[in-house]
This record gives C-alpha cells, structure tokens and sequence, in this order.
C-alpha cells in the first residue's frame, strides 16, 4: 500500500500526550469520497480508518481534526457559521439571542463556534454514540443538551424534550449526503424550528444538480421556491481537499425559516 506520509509525531491542537502519526493514500488515487480513508498508528499498528466511518474516526482521539482540518483543510465550521452571523448583522440581530439545534453535530467543531459567540442556548444531535463521546471528551462544555436519536424514528419523549428547547436556528454543517442525514432527517428538524428563525446549512455542489439522485436538489429547489426558507445568504467555497490534493466544493446557505416542511 503506497502512501504519502502527511505528517509524522506531529502534535495535535488538542496537545494530546502523544502525536498522532497520520498517512494518507498517494495524490495520484483518486477516491470518491465517501470512500476516501487515512491509515493512523494506534499504538504499536497502523490502522486504516474510512473517513465517513464516523464510529471509528471518532473513537481516536484528534484523529477526525488532524486528517479533515488539519491536513486537508477544511473551511466548512467556518464558513457556514460566519455567513449565518452576516446575515444576521445585516437585519441587527446577535447570535447572543440564538437557541441552536446542532444537527450532525459529530464532535462538535460547530457547536463551539455557537458557544464562544455567546448564543443562549446550542443543543447537539447525532445518531451516533461514539459522537456524544468525543464531544464529551473534547469539548465537554460547548452544549447544553446532546441527545443520541434518530430524528425519523424520534420517541414521544424525545420530541418533547426537544420541542421544549424552543429552537430559533438551526446548523447542520458537512453531514448531508453520503448516507449520512436524508432529506427527511433534515425537514424533522428544520420543523422543530420556530417560524422566521434562522436556518445554516452546506451540502455538495453535486447535490444540486438535477440529475442528483439523493433528493436534496429537488428538496432545496422545492423549499425554496414555496417560500419555506428565504435564502438571504449562498456561497460556492472550496470546503476542503480531497485525499487526492484535489478541491471539493460546496455550497452553503444562509436564510430564514417562513414555515415548515
């Protein structure tokens, strides 16, 4: 297996005890990427980790940051956050006033932009375990409230408690697609949040284009035509690298919620 070694015993931000030692397939492979992978020594093994395998990425500590950030760079957080915070300048509005459900919110490398601009309240979901413990472990005081659900099968009480956050924006950012949050994951949330408050989001440019397949052309199209979100804020950005040093684009919005799904 021939890889390009992208950065050895180098420390990672978190300045963990031990460096994370991290490699990466040659330039010249090109993967789709939702396949792309890295190989990381675990101890006395190299272990090869898919990216989209969010389960395992997320057990190794700093892995997940050093690979998509890091090395690849990755604007995303960013990006989708910042654009949001314009917007809502614009119309004299503070994120000190945002109650944020964070959908797909992983480790919560977004959520954390929330905390430090002071929003009222930032509450994570993710349908996987292993996220809720890399927040934990990572960023322990950037949510007020992390539930593991799944919002299309979500429980009475799961729905309650999360009706009673009264949410006035939503974030999902670089979890669309790939499997990872359906169109119907998206409308269950997108309708626990108050009418016109604030909607931010990103999804691949290929996801737009109507031959795509994942429904999320025609969804966006659709919501946005009726009325449902009023897109006050979109932007084309390079969101990261890909394993084969080539751009990955994508397209984040930015805008407010007139009524549900």
């Amino acid at each position: 297996m021939k890889t390009n070694v992208a950065s050895i015993s180098t420390a990672v931000d978190r300045q963990l005890d031990r460096a994370l030692e991290v490699a990466l397939p040659e330039p010249s492979k090109s993967l789709d990427q939702d396949v792309e992978w890295c190989v990381v020594r675990v101890g006395d093994r190299w272990q090869r980790v898919r990216f989209h395998d969010y389960t395992k990425i997320f057990s190794i500590e700093g892995l997940y940051e050093r690979v998509i950030y890091d090395i690849l760079g990755c604007e995303s957080p960013e990006v989708v956050t910042g654009q949001l915070f314009d917007a809502m300048k614009n119309e004299d509005e503070s994120p000190r006033d945002l109650r944020v459900l964070d959908l797909g919110a992983g480790n919560g490398m977004v959520g954390e932009i929330f905390a430090d601009r002071g929003a009222d309240a930032v509450v994570g979901v993710d349908i996987i375990p292993e996220a809720a413990t890399a927040t934990e472990r990572d960023r322990p005081d950037v949510y007020d409230k992390y539930y593991v659900a799944d919002m299309t099968q979500l429980t009475p009480q799961q729905r309650e408690a999360l009706t009673k956050h009264h949410f006035n924006c939503m974030s999902c950012v670089a979890a669309l697609g790939f499997g990872d949050i359906p169109t119907e994951v998206f409308k269950t949330a997108f309708n626990l949040v108050q009418k016109d408050g604030w909607i931010a989001f990103n999804v691949k440019e290929d996801f737009l284009d109507r031959t795509d397949d994942t429904g999320f052309a025609q969804m966006i199209r659709e919501m946005t035509t009726d009325g449902a979100l009023e897109v006050i804020g979109r932007r084309r950005y390079q969101h990261r690298l890909g394993t084969d040093r080539e751009p990955l684009y994508y397209v984040a919005f930015a805008g407010r919620k007139r009524f549900n799904l």
